[in-house]
């Protein structure tokens, strides 16, 4: 029989956090596939667990799985982990969930911490529904289409950040959402220096003091009070006209066109080819 695989929730920081059935599952596997060893290897030896480790992260993570689906098929138990929380959420692990499903591979959740899950439950804002967005792109010109595509979002949104880029990172959400926009920034989730900060974009920004703190940062961003009107005809036609008088190609109209007035690409894209026909 084919073995299991066990996707294992780790804490985010406090130890403590952990579950007896995480546990369980860590000490009876045939192998713990982890993210990052050397991290992974102190949590073990806290709760005096001695599986052996093997690694699965972003890079290696293609060539990697169809080993442990081999390892799985052979009778294999394994526990994924990450550095922390639930593996698969903006962590390594999809690949290998889904390559076990097709194998026929038993695989089952070990819930456990999340930092999505931890910071909506104490943000103060609506979490009937939600949207997670991942991590906040690190260079300025993607960062800023990021928030621009999020500006007309009516549901509570949830990102991950690096706390040395939060000051930038705000600024341009301050720019495409608004000042005014209400958000949450939780740092060092569990730990000893647990943050959380809550007020507008601007206030936030103001506040925010940065210095010494590593690691990464999980930002949450009230919705928009109503969806973003869509552009006025006119107003787009005047536009398009204008751009292409500057020479751009009709795919980079579209895309400028579709971010600026929160429309899909390819109805831009087809209003033009329209209007050249």
């Amino acid at each position: 029989m084919a073995g299991t695989l066990y996707v294992v929730a780790t804490p985010l920081g406090n130890l403590e956090d952990i579950s007896a059935r995480a546990l369980r599952v860590l000490r009876e596997v045939h192998v713990v596939a982890a993210e990052d060893t050397r991290h992974s290897r102190k949590l073990l030896a806290h709760f005096d667990i001695h599986t052996p480790l093997i690694s699965y992260y972003d890079q290696i993570e293609r060539e990697r799985a169809p080993v442990l689906i081999e390892r799985l098929k052979a009778g294999e138990s394994i526990a994924l982990i990450s550095d922390a929380g639930t593996p698969g959420i903006a962590d390594p692990g999809y690949r290998l969930v889904r390559a076990a499903v097709e194998a026929g591979v038993r695989v089952m959740p070990i819930p456990g911490p999340s930092a999505v899950a931890a910071v909506l439950s104490v943000a103060g804002l609506p979490t009937d529904r939600f949207a997670f967005e991942g991590f906040v792109p690190p260079r300025r010109p993607a960062r800023q289409k990021f928030f621009a595509r999020l500006a007309g979002e009516t549901r509570t949104m949830v990102a991950y950040e690096a706390a040395r880029r939060l000051p930038d990172c705000l600024a341009d959400l301050c720019a495409s959402l608004g000042s005014e926009r209400a958000i949450v920034v939780a740092r060092e989730l569990s730990k000893l220096f647990e943050e959380i900060i809550r007020g507008s974009a601007g206030e936030v920004l103001r506040r925010l003091n940065v210095s010494g703190v590593q690691g990464e940062v999980t930002l949450v961003i009230a919705g928009a009070a109503t969806p973003a009107p869509a552009a006025p005809l006119e107003d787009l036609e005047t536009a398009i006209h204008r751009l292409q008088a500057e020479g751009l190609h009709t795919r980079e109209i579209a895309e400028q066109l579709a971010m600026k007035y929160g429309l899909h690409r390819r109805e831009v894209y087809e209003r033009i080819v329209k209007r050249e026909g």
